[in-house]
């Protein structure tokens, strides 16, 4: 009994740990929108009118939940046809070769993986009859419900990412095994089921005053799964109605402030954690009552733009904005998040999404997309959805055929590259808000939006080159506390961007409006090469006292670029302007070296008088645990050139000259 006690007071320092501990920023956020919100809230409208009702022919059916038995008897068929992608789904069953984690299971992640390896056994099982898979779904199920907390206890207890997958895994399989189950079996699991989706439901329901994340991971994940156990119970548990329609109402936000030009603005990294979660209710959504939202939601229709030139040539990193991996460490094939984010070796990074994109509306640039990540050996979370999602009908237009460039221009995002070829060389430039100008006039049309864009970095203006498969410069990686010195761009007087250095979010508390001025006022491809030049002052706060912060980018093909910057201030500040290298920063005649290697990137600073540089360490804070993540371990993450006028100043003209050196 006593200690029963001390287990239960522990919880206890726990749960009211996580209280204290919760980001601030995002309660101050959360607290400033309630002003705005009085009377009924806008999802309670938006639910009654939206359609969330099973399709009558689905009605005291299972399985329906993303297919019938007629959908499944198909796809039997297309596993004679499609021989190749159904191994692999086959072959990664991970219920057959991993034990799920033991309760109560909080280590990082390991509930997620939980909830995904009931739906891919469940799922196999349905397929091929084969009893094993069957077993293997049942033991992940029972280690589901042993899970007295789902999630995190320290952090969000119920009502955050593993409640979502584990309400996705474990509803769709009570769905898809409903007949293989005993009724014993399927009153147990629906308890647990609506247990679980009860807590989750009364977290996220609208009540006047309360403001939502809508674009953030945090909320659209847990509502996907959400949505995916009520249709599985709707007809047996009469709550389930309402929390179908109230998670369509979420969605119809969570659509609305999505991307609109395709580039996800949390990094690729979360574009890849978080993204089949976006499809995941769509496509169940879409089954259960016809409604097709994917095409009302622009940002899917060039979400393979996003994927193809956000990745590096030869496939095995990304351009790292945002927050994504650990910059230097992950690129040297170090590190947890680099074993972490690999299957046997091979990147995950469920570009299978694409080919239900492909699949979705018919573009044959999506389906060369998808194909050029297979054929580099990319794999997913979720093989089974290849073989699912993959129409061979669609003939596709193959990557060397598609652009070699391309500007988002609602996010102020150019890429461009010299060929889709693992040598090319590529580059990319930044300088917009953190989730695009559209965002400007949404904030002010959804006073329920709350904004918490933590995941983005304060680095407008910044840039990042690789050639000969060699990251030559940029980003630092995901920080616990993003600053702007972990760029390639300008900071004064010891200030970056934005509300830097309070926080995870640097954006928190920014006028939008002012946000939204930051932009590229010029971008131009010719002659196999371009010329950017962008607005950056907007990207800092008034008292820091920018006037005007006018950066030119401009690449000459096939490896010169030269960055100048027109920079006055209201009074004489220090003015340092930062580039990073991973590994190495050498002097030689006057120049500067970095990668040293076969390439490098020789530097050199013009145009600027009386000025002086240092090359430092580059040190951040790496993000900690969830809950905590501006208060991770001090990090070194490669080195940097630091340029700067020798006095304070009000006026700074400066060129560097940047050439790659073969």
């Amino acid at each position: 009994m006593k200690n029963k006690i001390l287990l239960s007071l522990s919880l206890c320092a726990l749960l009211f740990g996580f209280a204290v501990a919760q980001d601030k920023q995002e309660l101050e956020a959360e607290k400033a929108s309630h002003s705005k919100l009085k009377g009924e809230h806008p999802l309670v409208a938006i639910a009654r009118s939206k359609p969330s009702s099973l399709r009558k022919e689905l009605e005291g059916v299972h399985p329906r939940v993303y297919m019938t038995q007629a959908d499944i008897d198909a796809l039997r068929e297309k596993a004679k046809t499609q021989k190749e992608l159904w191994q692999t789904a086959l072959s990664r069953v991970r219920a057959l070769t991993a034990e799920p984690a033991a309760a109560p299971a909080q280590e990082r992640r390991v509930q997620n993986e939980v909830g995904i390896g009931i739906a891919e056994a469940a799922f196999v099982y349905k397929i091929t009859g084969d009893k094993k898979y069957l077993d293997a779904a049942k033991k992940y199920i029972d280690a589901g419900i042993s899970y007295d907390i789902w999630g995190y206890a320290y952090n969000k207890p119920n009502v955050d990412l593993a409640a979502g997958h584990l309400l996705y895994g474990m509803g769709w399989g009570y769905d898809l095994l409903y007949n293989d189950l005993t009724p014993d079996e399927r009153t147990r699991i629906r308890e647990k089921l609506v247990k679980q989706a009860r807590l989750l439901h009364d977290f996220f329901k609208a009540k006047s005053g309360k403001t939502y994340a809508y674009s953030q991971n945090h909320t659209f994940i847990p509502i996907a799964g959400l949505a995916v156990t009520a249709y599985a119970l709707m007809g047996e548990v009469p709550e389930a109605a309402e929390w179908a329609a109230n998670s369509r109402a979420i969605y119809d936000r969570v659509l609305a402030t999505y991307t609109e030009d395709g580039y996800f603005y949390e990094s690729m990294e979360y574009w890849i954690f978080s993204t089949p979660w976006l499809v995941h209710y769509m496509d169940a959504h879409a089954q259960a009552t016809g409604e097709d939202l994917y095409q009302t939601t622009p940002g899917f229709k060039t979400a393979h733009k996003y994927v193809s030139h956000i990745t590096l040539p030869g496939g095995e990193f990304n351009f790292d904005f945002g927050d994504i991996y650990a910059g230097p460490v992950t690129r040297a094939r170090k590190g947890d998040d680099y074993a972490r984010e690999r299957i046997n070796g091979k990147f995950r990074t469920n570009y299978n999404i694409i080919y239900n994109l492909a699949n979705r509306y018919g573009n044959a640039e999506a389906q060369g997309v998808a194909d050029w990540l297979k054929s580099m050996g990319q794999v997913n979370a979720e093989e089974f959805w290849t073989f699912i999602w993959y129409n061979p009908s669609i003939k596709a237009v193959p990557i060397d055929k598609q652009p070699t460039n391309h500007y988002f221009k609602d996010h102020g995002v150019v890429f461009w590259r010299s060929s889709w070829n693992d040598d090319a060389t590529a580059f990319a430039f930044k300088a917009g808000p953190p989730e695009g100008h559209s965002a400007a006039a949404k904030v002010k049309a959804f006073p329920d939006w709350r904004l918490s864009s933590g995941h983005a970095h304060p680095d407008a203006g910044g840039f990042i080159i690789w050639s000969g498969g060699r990251y030559l410069t940029g980003d630092s990686g995901y920080a616990g506390v993003p600053l702007t010195e972990h760029h390639n761009t300008i900071v004064f007087d010891g200030k970056g961007q934005a509300k830097e250095g309070k926080g995870h979010d640097a954006f928190a508390g920014v006028s939008y409006d002012r946000m939204t001025q930051i932009r590229l006022t010029d971008v131009r491809f010719a002659n196999g090469g371009a010329v950017i030049t962008a607005d950056l002052a907007p990207a800092y706060e008034p008292e820091v006292g920018v006037e005007k912060f006018i950066r030119k980018f401009t690449f000459k093909s096939p490896g010169e670029f030269h960055v100048d910057d027109d920079i006055k201030t209201s009074r004489p500040l220090s003015i340092i302007s930062y580039l990073h290298s991973d590994t190495e920063i050498v002097v030689r005649n006057g120049a500067f070296e970095f990668e040293p290697g076969k390439p490098s990137l020789m530097v050199e600073v013009q145009n600027a008088k009386d000025f002086q540089t240092v090359i430092e360490k580059n040190v951040l804070t790496a993000p900690g645990r969830p809950g905590s993540v501006d208060k991770g371990e001090r990090e070194e993450r490669g080195v940097r050139l630091a340029i700067s006028p020798k006095a304070k100043a009000e006026s700074f003209q400066i060129g560097i000259k940047i050439k790659i050196a073969k």
